[in-house]
């Protein structure tokens, strides 16, 4: 690839290139200029290729510049193995159609409400992307037409394969029309994938490249495992006790850009939220006053800040992790900018380790864990703040002989000692939010788990009812469990398969959200009526047996979660 071929020299549409443009792409990576063209003259495509490496663009990009948009059935369809691929996926489709208009783009998974999806559905709509197991339960229903399909693409093919996948990719791929283009993509080429390239691709282009991304030697890279909740209150503590000049959070959504900002405000950090909806002049001028000081933390999604130069920024915080390489490149690609050391912080929820290991992995270094600032931590840096605030006031000569008369005034006449008024004073400065965190004990730390944690460790033996009667393999279980409830391959242990039901270790507590996706999931169409075992050794509990002593009423501990 020539180092200055663009965007414009592969092909797309019009439309396609002016949103690649507003989202600040410059030049294409070895991937997209290697896969657009063939997939905009409509050959098949193998591409072997890891995330990060802009692969979704390289099919996203030549699909919209082919749509037919006067058809209201499903042109094009994208497999991806979980919920959090098909949701990033849905939302660079729609990203890079803003400028295109009319595109319509579904993303289907578990955990999201039937009704939605079926809505959209009947108002019609271009894009399908999903995970495999969702894809055929609307096939089952009925609700999903895939006869028009003309574009099919295999995001991450061997994960969904290594998910147990398989079957229901292949009856997928049966459903669709022969005459139809179809683009896969594998970090590997083991046999089963190779074997599904040569069922079902016509001639392909065999494409492959190796993630180039790499992070910059002067910035520390750091993360710390926080529950979301939590989030807001590590946020806080980390901006009071670090060191930083100017700091850019990063959140995925728009919305959670003014959110945020607004309850940074709320407890005393100049913050102010930028995203697309923002317009350039107002762009320009929050960029100015974060060049200036006059503002200290900028929220920001991923399309916001591209192209944003501040020397100023000493740190990025990912307060939500990116599920790609090349975003956490560009983030943190932010500070440690002109030989300037800078500071990178990735917030990680125990769920999301597994993105935490892959973005070392494709950066080749390993994120230094970080512990949450204590209350003393915080506690000493306001103190060392307003011993500083103190010894800057006494700087101002003037300001300050004139107060020492206002206050001498108010000792003659009150009898009061002079340290007494310095306190009240304090105080009436300080008003009602106190300078300090209440020294409470705060809860022991949990020890920090490997990052595969052993099954038995904090795991409970759940029942399903599917079996070996009903054809069932372990992988489809894992699969359905996943996607349905958010689950990672780290959160299985071992799986015992019955004749008419099965026994699956999974993490003893599950958040209620978790628990109540995963009521909902079906496996081979069969609801599975996910449950606590509790009978004894070797013995299911079944229906009308007592709960163990203690636990009568009792379900799963549910911990709130978003």
């Amino acid at each position: 690839m020539s180092t200055d071929q663009t965007f414009a020299d592969l092909g797309l549409s019009e439309a396609v290139l002016g949103a690649v443009s507003s989202v600040g792409y410059e030049t294409p990576s070895p991937i997209q200029a290697a896969t657009i063209p063939p997939l905009l003259a409509g050959r098949d495509v193998v591409g072997l290729a890891q995330t990060g490496t802009g692969k979704t663009a390289a099919f996203a990009l030549p699909v919209l510049s082919r749509l037919d948009l006067e058809q209201k059935e499903p042109q094009a369809l994208v497999l991806a193995p979980t919920r959090e691929l098909a949701v990033q996926v849905a939302e660079a489709f729609e990203r890079y159609a803003e400028q295109v208009g009319g595109v319509r783009v579904l993303p289907i998974y578990g955990g999201q409400g039937y009704g939605v999806q079926l809505s959209a559905l009947r108002r019609g709509v271009h894009v399908v992307v999903g995970t495999p197991g969702r894809i055929m339960d609307h096939l089952d229903k009925g609700t999903l037409d895939l006869s028009r399909i003309r574009f099919l693409v295999l995001d991450e093919a061997d994960e969904m394969l290594n998910m147990g996948f398989a079957e229901d990719v292949e009856r997928i791929l049966a459903d669709t029309p022969a005459e139809k283009q179809v683009a896969l993509f594998s970090a590997t080429m083991p046999k089963q994938i190779r074997r599904l390239a040569e069922t079902y691709l016509d001639d392909p282009a065999e494409i492959q490249v190796e993630a180039t991304t790499r992070t910059s030697s002067t910035v520390r890279q750091r993360y710390l495992v926080v529950s979301y909740p939590q989030k807001l209150d590590a946020l806080t503590r980390i901006l009071e006790v670090e060191s930083f000049e100017a700091v850019i959070v990063f959140v995925r959504t728009k919305n959670e850009t003014e959110t945020l900002a607004e309850k940074l405000r709320a407890r005393g950090f100049s913050a102010v939220a930028i995203n697309g909806d923002v317009p350039q002049p107002v762009r320009e001028r929050t960029v100015a006053q974060l060049r200036s000081g006059e503002l200290d933390v900028l929220v920001a999604t991923d399309v916001a800040a591209r192209g944003l130069d501040v020397q100023r920024i000493s740190h990025v915080v990912n307060y939500d992790i990116p599920t790609d390489t090349e975003s956490y490149v560009h983030r943190i690609g932010r500070t440690g900018r002109a030989g300037r050391e800078g500071d990178a912080i990735s917030f990680v929820t125990p769920r999301e380790r597994y993105l935490l290991r892959h973005l070392e992995k494709a950066n080749g270094v390993a994120l230094e864990l970080m512990a949450l600032p204590s209350v003393d931590d915080v506690n000493s840096t306001r103190l060392t703040r307003f011993d500083d605030a103190i010894t800057e006031a006494l700087a101002q000569q003037q300001r300050v002989d004139f107060f020492r008369d206002v206050v001498a005034h108010y000792v003659r006449e009150h009898d009061v000692p002079e340290l007494d008024v310095a306190a009240a004073l304090a105080a009436v400065l300080q008003g009602d939010e106190p300078l300090l965190l209440d020294a409470e004990p705060e809860r022991p730390e949990r020890p920090v788990r490997d990052r595969d944690p052993k099954p038995g460790d904090g795991f409970a033996t759940y029942r399903i009812d599917v079996g070996r009667k009903h054809r069932v393999e372990p992988r489809q279980i894992v699969g359905a469990l996943a996607n349905e409830g958010g689950l990672n391959r780290r959160d299985f242990g071992a799986i015992t398969i019955r004749s008419d039901f099965s026994l699956v270790e999974l993490p003893a507590e599950l958040s209620g959200e978790t628990w109540g996706r995963l009521q909902n999931t079906r496996i081979g169409g069969r609801p599975i009526k996910l449950r606590q075992d509790s009978g004894r050794p070797g013995r299911p509990h079944r229906a009308g047996d007592a709960p163990p002593a203690g636990q009568q009423g009792k379900k799963p501990r549910h911990k709130k979660d978003r």
